[in-house]
């Protein structure tokens, strides 16, 4: 898209003129035109104005992917508030941490987790909770059909001369809004990192970051899916960059976005055969469910034309057993929260290398150094990835500490250490190598975990695998290798993954010890929690 505005609220007014009537969301069978959603979302908006939000006031959006997700981001742009999306399964001791970090005094939540929103209101700043159901919004005899069937969730909401009924605040009066007020620069959300290391980071966006971001991703398959012309069904939660930079990058380039309250894979693969689907988005793991599900086959998706994976490294024995089914490829990308996503995306239609996450994009620098030095490592070796842009991330909120740590002076440039160690190629493919962190050193050399659990993940009984160091003494650190075996798979042992390993890697890659798991940590945005295996091991070091 072309960045003829300063916000973004301004960018959706432009589409909603473009597209006035063209379906902008379709939820469970509802669709909202571009124009009705701009109605609703006015209306909302000067109804929050009427409680009394302002511009600069920070709203928590602590919802599921619904309509009213969108709609009250929305409000909350066109009022210059700061909306605070986080994931609805949060317990409430992230709630509150969340809540008094960002000094958010208003809530959007969802009638079934509203008794953890009562349980931290008198610890916290949060003046006004909004409420609503996921199926609020529907028709009233899709409402009854839903309830009669036990298939909508409900929660018991206490009332209050500060709560209040998300369906009751879209009867507002538009002409009471006050002039949109919002430059480039402005802050408008802030999204929380997963917190995988300490406690969750705040990053703040401004309209310029946020608009650049989307319009990078969305130009990789603009040459083949036209602005205006996809249909592209929600992958990840909205609470996520990727799903912000995928669902509201379609919402903002005058495309149709489908919204699913909740994974359900068959319901899945129904939107995508009903409407003709043409983007879909996952991390890994996505993939192979969809992949490994017994019922893929009894529904037609050849519709889809763009699949983008991101948010960890995808197994190459994912990537071709994909391309072999539905004969189209994985695109995949790299980015970071602090980075608003991308930072190499693979332009649709090109053939990328194996185990590349894309090409850097035009808008971001980036730099490989030693992550010990941080000095700059010659060029075609790895190191770690420094990234750098004109409008980028500059601090973390209220965390200086962190700050410093993360966001380097280097060259008179401010750059955002990654943590991640990657290669570039000379055609400037960008292949993701691990976190620095989780680099094991062994024998003086350095192994990728991430590299010893994508053969492990090869393997045709493995489901998942998490790979760390296990302190010692003789070689610094020896490969211990937790694994999850697909169900009803029987007879294989340590012994045999061990056997596999040592056939397509280097000796000092090939893991000393397996253990074998029902499952893995991991983190509420889905990733595996190293650090908690990590610390279990240290446990057991420690009682000897």
């Amino acid at each position: 898209m072309e960045l003829t505005f300063g916000s973004i609220y301004e960018q959706f007014e432009k589409v909603a003129r473009d597209f006035s009537e063209k379906p902008a969301l379709l939820y469970l069978g509802k669709h909202y035109t571009y124009s009705q959603l701009k109605e609703v979302a006015e209306a909302l908006a000067a109804s929050l104005h009427d409680l009394g939000l302002r511009g600069g006031d920070k709203a928590i959006l602590y919802l599921p992917n619904t309509p009213q997700w969108v709609i009250a981001w929305l409000a909350l742009l066109r009022l210059g508030a700061i909306s605070i999306p986080i994931s609805p399964i949060y317990t409430p001791v992230d709630l509150a941490y969340m809540a008094s970090d960002s000094g958010a005094e208003t809530i959007f939540c969802l009638d079934t987790n509203f008794g953890y929103v009562a349980q931290v209101l008198p610890e916290t700043g949060l003046k006004r909770v909004i409420v609503t159901n996921v199926a609020e919004l529907l028709p009233w005899w899709k409402r009854i059909i839903g309830q009669g069937f036990d298939k909508i969730p409900k929660g018991k909401v206490a009332s209050g001369e500060n709560i209040f009924r998300f369906r009751d605040l879209l009867k507002g009066d538009r002409a009471s809004l006050p002039p949109l007020k919002a430059a480039p620069e402005d802050f408008f959300e802030m999204l929380y990192t997963g917190g995988t290391t300490g406690l969750p980071k705040g990053v703040p966006y401004t309209n310029i970051v946020f608009l650049e971001s989307i319009s990078e991703q969305r130009a990789v398959s603009e040459p083949y899916i036209p602005k205006g012309k996809d249909i592209l069904i929600q992958g990840g939660p909205l609470f996520h960059i990727l799903g912000q930079a995928m669902g509201l990058g379609a919402l903002l380039s005058g495309d149709t976005l489908i919204l699913l309250p909740r994974v359900n894979l068959d319901g899945l693969f129904d939107h995508i055969q009903r409407y003709r689907a043409l983007t879909f988005f996952g991390v890994p793991a996505m993939y192979r469910m969809i992949l490994e599900h017994d019922r893929v086959d009894y529904y037609d998706l050849s519709s889809l034309q763009y699949c983008f994976c991101a948010g960890d490294v995808l197994p190459q024995e994912v990537a071709e057993r994909w391309l072999r089914k539905f004969g189209k490829p994985l695109y995949q990308g790299y980015g970071t929260t602090e980075t608003c996503g991308r930072v190499s995306l693979t332009p649709m239609g090109e053939k990328a290398p194996p185990g590349s996450a894309g090409k850097v994009t035009p808008l971001q620098q980036v730099m490989l150094v030693d992550p010990d030095t941080l000095e700059p490592v010659p060029p075609g070796e790895a190191g770690e990835l420094l990234v750098s842009s004109e409008h980028m991330v500059r601090a973390y909120w209220n965390k200086p500490e962190e700050t410093a740590a993360c966001f380097i002076e280097r060259e008179g440039k401010l750059w955002y250490r990654t943590r991640d160690i990657v290669r570039i190629d000379e055609e400037g493919w960008l292949f993701y190598l691990d976190r620095s962190v989780d680099t094991i050193k062994h024998k003086g050399y350095r192994v990728a975990a991430s590299e010893v659990e994508a053969v492990l993940q090869e393997h045709p009984a493995v489901i998942a695998a998490c790979v760390v160091g296990v302190p010692d003494e003789r070689v610094g650190e020896r490969i211990k290798a937790f694994v999850v075996l697909k169900e009803d798979i029987k007879g294989v042992s340590a012994y045999d993954l061990i056997r596999w390993c040592r056939e397509r890697l280097a000796p000092y890659k090939v893991p000393q010890y397996i253990e074998f798991r029902d499952m893995l940590p991991k983190s509420k945005v889905g990733k595996v929690l190293r650090r908690e295996l990590r610390e279990e091991e240290r446990k057991k070091r420690e009682k000897g």
